[in-house]
């Protein structure tokens, strides 16, 4: 194999240079797409940056950090599966870049869909409050904060450490948004505001409790199980959260749900017997059923 030139502490490089490096780093293991990743977010080096480079490999490379900063990194990623996101600090996600850690759940890319299905729900419908339920990181609540700004916000998590993160999150990217945190379990913070939500988003644990010992060490190592774990058949906290929509939700209020990807069916059929309406499900970005909405019924109050 040919040598890389003596530029591990180096910032200042060709295309053709890093390349090579990147390709000598790739055969330690992993994913390129993770690689790329973190060439991204930690090196500063965008995707179509790299792109140009296979064009153009005398092109000159400036990096946020040396090679053997990104190598350090990447090598602990290998060896002891720590997320990537939780060794760079920062996660993009929909049009903004959270920090995150491991007192909450790196937020997926498939759970920005919960935001769009909650926008499409709503419609034109004026939204005058709104509710985060477990809220991890906060990235449902500063994605709600971020499009109704006007709206009261209320972001609700049991972890005290999951909550100072998603405050440190509000408070970067929603600071002007009225929007509240909460400690405690599910509606319960909220029963103040009982029969006043307009919108309730949820991504609760979900994961039946025998499927973690076999889920990635990446997720099974270094994520909080409180916000895996979803008891015997993974519907625990969903039936906790659907149990307590009906009063919690205001009429014609919305629910969105993520769930497990066997769960459909039932989660329908919870939504239902508690007696809220127009119950639907919707596919994930691989076309899995992966959320439920529904809605509470107009009624007098």
């Amino acid at each position: 194999m040919e040598a890389l030139p003596a530029v591990s502490s180096a910032r200042h490089l060709n295309g053709s240079e890093l390349l090579q490096w990147r390709r000598q780093q790739l055969q330690h293991g992993g994913r390129a797409v993770d690689f790329d990743w973190l060439l991204d977010l930690a090196g500063g080096l965008s995707w179509s940056a790299l792109q140009r480079l296979l064009v153009d490999p005398q092109r000159p490379v400036r990096l946020q950090q040396s090679l053997a900063e990104l190598e350090a990194t990447w090598r602990r990623h290998l060896d002891h599966s720590i997320p990537l996101q939780h060794l760079v600090g920062r996660c993009p996600w929909r049009d903004f870049e959270l920090e995150v850690s491991s007192a909450a759940l790196i937020p997926r890319q498939e759970t920005e869909l919960l935001v769009d299905l909650a926008q499409q729900a709503v419609g034109g419908s004026p939204v005058t409050r709104w509710a985060d339920l477990g809220t991890g990181s906060g990235a449902l609540a500063v994605a709600l904060a971020r499009f109704w700004p006007e709206s009261a916000g209320h972001a609700v998590d049991l972890s005290v450490e999951a909550l100072a993160l998603a405050t440190r999150n509000l408070n970067a990217l929603a600071p002007e948004a009225d929007w509240t945190v909460h400690q405690g379990r599910w509606w319960e913070p909220l029963a103040p505001w009982w029969g006043g939500f307009d919108l309730v988003l949820c991504n609760p644990p979900y994961i039946p409790d025998g499927l973690i010992a076999g889920l990635d060490p990446v997720v099974r190592d270094h994520e909080p199980e409180l916000a895996l774990a979803g008891g015997e058949d993974g519907l625990l906290a969903i039936r906790e959260v659907v149990d307590g929509a009906f009063d919690a939700l205001a009429p014609r209020g919305w629910i969105v749900l993520e769930h497990h990807h066997d769960q459909s069916g039932e989660v329908q059929q919870l939504l239902r017997q508690a007696g809220l309406s127009r119950v639907g499900s919707a596919r994930d970005l691989q076309g899995v059923e992966r959320f439920a909405l529904a809605q509470r019924p107009e009624e007098a109050w």
